[in-house]
């Protein structure tokens, strides 16, 4: 018997919002790269994240691995966009306002 030897695409997929998930789930790469990044072994990260598949995570950090300065970009994008975001809700919802309104409130008891 001879052992068929086959590429397989790495289980990463670009959800409509342009975010890279692994294996069919909800987990991103983001999360996947960040967990392992703090020294997460791919079985810590399963157990971590029940959802994903070993084999998956394998490939995923594989595939950091090999391409690791494109990640890197994409990650930076990811966290300018989250900034961006968070910038634009703190200006329509002032954290600071709803503070005030909460502690001017009549105690009631």
């Amino acid at each position: 018997m001879t052992l068929a030897i086959l590429a397989e695409p790495a289980p990463l997929t670009v959800n409509p919002d342009g975010v890279v998930t692994v294996g069919g789930t909800r987990v991103t790469l983001d999360t996947l790269v960040a967990v392992f990044k703090q020294g997460a072994t791919a079985e810590e990260i399963v157990y971590r994240y029940p959802s994903l598949k070993l084999g998956d995570v394998y490939a995923s950090i594989a595939f950091y691995l090999n391409h690791q300065e494109d990640v890197e970009v994409y990650l930076q994008q990811r966290q300018q966009q989250a900034q961006a975001a968070r910038r634009v809700n703190q200006s329509r919802f002032d954290p600071q306002g709803l503070r005030d309104r909460l502690l001017s409130r009549p105690v009631e008891q």
